[in-house]
């Protein structure tokens, strides 16, 4: 098995030593805690990152339609993966991956030349918060394992990461499916998208020193943002923990998808939350 490379630039002001993102490692092959019938671990092994890759494949791919690079046939691969920490669920019986998340730290991000996002947005404006801000991406969970659980558990988990290493702000692209399923059957056209932006823009919309262009613009002003649709469960969930939106959503082709540019700081992470996630 081929064994991760370990992030060796700083994450801060202070470098940090070699392993030191996930204390253990050394001693311990694979870091997990087991709750409920899960396994939540970091993939320190590249065959444990395609597990993710496999099961990223199975939803973006086979459920949302989405063209991903032939690199790994099944996989889905992308040249920010090799500089990502990847966060894995697992079930505890059966040992299948059924969710996940990957992280690129400050220093991964230099090493590579940008975050994911800046492929999708202008960052300018969050230039500042760089030194200690992590991106969120390729979240998915297995259709069999949609509950609180497997969110919760990755949600924890982050969360440690993030005072571990002295991160405050955590960024992403949260997507809306083109062809969005709604409580009356399939809303295809961007129009869920652009209701879903219409309710979060009123109540969840990032002070204006936050806000981020769209490099490719879902055309928000020519569709019909009335419809009454409930945001993805993701991104509930993201502003039931504070996050805000950083600006219009942008259009992911090869996603075939709408996605939110969001923005989650530990420090306005709500009393209860900050309890179970960080215990104060």
């Amino acid at each position: 098995m081929k064994e991760l490379p370990t992030p060796t630039l700083e994450l801060s002001p202070l470098a940090l030593p070699r392993g030191s993102l996930h204390p253990g490692l050394d001693a311990t092959p694979s870091v997990s805690e087991s709750k409920g019938g899960i396994e939540v671990a970091w993939a320190c092994h590249q065959d444990e990152v395609r597990e993710a890759q496999r099961l990223r494949y199975e939803v973006f791919a086979g459920e949302m339609g989405a063209r991903l690079p032939k690199t790994v046939p099944g996989h889905d691969i992308d040249l920010f993966d090799d500089y990502c920490e990847h966060l894995l669920v697992r079930d505890s019986a059966t040992r299948q991956v059924i969710g996940t998340y990957r992280l690129l730290t400050p220093a991964q991000a230099k090493r590579v030349g940008s975050f994911y996002s800046d492929t999708e947005f202008d960052l300018t404006r969050l230039r500042m918060l760089r030194d200690k801000m992590v991106e969120l991406g390729r979240s998915c969970v297995h259709p069999e394992h949609r509950h609180g659980g497997v969110i919760m558990a990755l949600w924890g988990a982050l969360a440690g990461f993030m005072v571990r290493n002295d991160l405050d702000t955590m960024i992403g692209c949260a997507s809306i499916p083109m062809q969005y399923e709604g409580p009356h059957g399939i809303i295809g056209g961007g129009h869920a998208a652009a209701s879903i932006w219409r309710q979060v823009r009123e109540k969840h919309l990032a002070a204006i020193e936050y806000h981020v262009r769209p490099r490719l613009p879902l055309p928000v002003d020519k569709l019909d943002d009335s419809l009454d649709v409930e945001p993805p469960a993701l991104i509930k969930g993201y502003l039931r923990l504070g996050a805000k939106v950083l600006g219009a959503p942008a259009w992911d082709p090869d996603f075939n998808a709408a996605d939110l540019p969001m923005m989650m700081r530990l420090a306005e992470l709500p009393q209860r939350y900050r309890k179970h996630f960080l215990g104060v």
